[in-house]
């Protein structure tokens, strides 16, 4: 047998873990399997790949970034925005078919978040050997609790709010930090709480900067004088405003920008200096660690495993600490938000963090 591999949307680290789980699962039990180069647009005519050995993936395991290199881009994309999905045109399917039967592919396992598992879902109905792995950063996929790279962008958030702590402290400033999250509010809740924010604001609950700028004077009043706020990127503006740093975007409108603008605001509520930091896309880049080296090597191998029972259509999840699978069809039907009443956020107000609303 032989199966394909292809790696879609943006970079994370765990990628390679992945790659790394599939061609090491699938040469135990004696398949081939092909990697496709940049996404989907690997499999249009004449096609772009390489054949993965274990020889090949030898070491990737602690890299960053994919061997194969992926895409946000291109003629697969099936999703803009929540909600906002267009059929692949049926010419660009049939090309890209084309590929497949001529490299007698027998199951596609397609690596990417909401946006490229809903293109891997339209080629599913088209008959296509489907089988999809999450990865998504912001860890907003419903159907499964944890998504390899979501652990290391943690990570980074959580080391940069160490750094900025010192500088905080050493000059009495508030420090916004800036981190990714569109819909969902994760990473900015788990790295704030575990990197010892005093503010968290997310895309799930709205905030007043009035309330922030008096949480921030009650803490002067009490002797600690440097505060760290965390904002995600989709994180709205009391008026209800995205920061956008494109909005004439023909695509998937870019955020950035929300932590300038909190900072200044705040400075002219509290008359300290505010400085802002975005940390961008190196939450997504470098070394995965070790939870997410051993979570996307485990995703890989669930994958190989559907596609030897031929469970098309599926996608591998993870709850409770085991790895099993989902419909594709039910991952992408609704994204996983913070709970502004869940445990996470009680937890954090229980330790004296602003959430921004009280």
């Amino acid at each position: 047998m032989r199966i394909g591999i292809l790696n879609s949307g943006g970079d994370c680290p765990g990628l390679n873990a992945v790659t790394h789980g599939v061609v090491g699962a699938a040469h135990k039990i004696g398949w081939e399997v092909i990697g496709f180069r940049d996404g989907f647009e690997g499999l249009l005519p004449p096609g772009d790949y390489r054949f993965l050995t274990p020889e090949d993936t030898m070491g990737i395991l602690k890299l960053g970034g994919t061997i194969l290199g992926s895409t946000n881009k291109g003629h697969f994309s099936a999703k803009i925005g929540v909600g906002n999905v267009t059929e692949i045109p049926k010419e660009i399917i049939d090309r890209a078919r084309r590929t497949i039967d001529q490299l007698e592919i027998e199951a596609l396992i397609i690596v990417g978040g909401d946006g490229s598992l809903t293109t891997g879902l339209q080629l599913f109905r088209q008959g296509w050997p489907i089988i999809g792995v999450p990865k998504t950063i912001d860890n907003d996929l419903s159907a499964t609790a944890m998504s390899f790279g979501f652990d290391s962008a943690v990570t980074t958030v959580v080391d940069a709010l160490d750094r900025l702590n010192t500088t905080a402290e050493s000059h009495k400033r508030v420090m916004v930090l800036e981190v990714m999250g569109r819909h969902a509010g994760w990473i900015a809740l788990w790295g704030g709480i575990a990197g010892g924010a005093n503010v968290i604001l997310l895309p799930e609950i709205p905030f007043s900067l009035q309330k922030i700028a008096d949480f921030i004077k009650n803490r002067d009043a009490q002797g600690q004088h440097a505060t760290l706020v965390v904002v995600a990127e989709g994180a709205k503006l009391p008026d209800g405003e995205l920061v956008t740093i494109d909005k004439n975007s023909t695509g998937e409108i870019r955020l950035g920008g929300i932590s300038e603008q909190v900072a200044a605001r705040l400075q002219e509520l509290t008359k300290k200096e505010t400085r802002a930091t975005t940390l961008g896309h190196l939450q997504r880049g470098g070394a995965p660690t070790a939870f997410d080296r051993i979570l996307g090597m485990r995703f890989g191998v669930m994958a190989v495993n559907l596609a030897k029972q031929k469970a098309f259509g599926r996608m591998v999840s993870y709850e409770a600490y085991h790895v099993d699978s989902v419909t594709i069809e039910e991952a992408v039907n609704k994204l996983r938000l913070v709970d502004p009443d869940g445990e996470f956020v009680q937890v954090a107000r229980a330790v004296g963090i602003c959430m921004g609303d009280s």
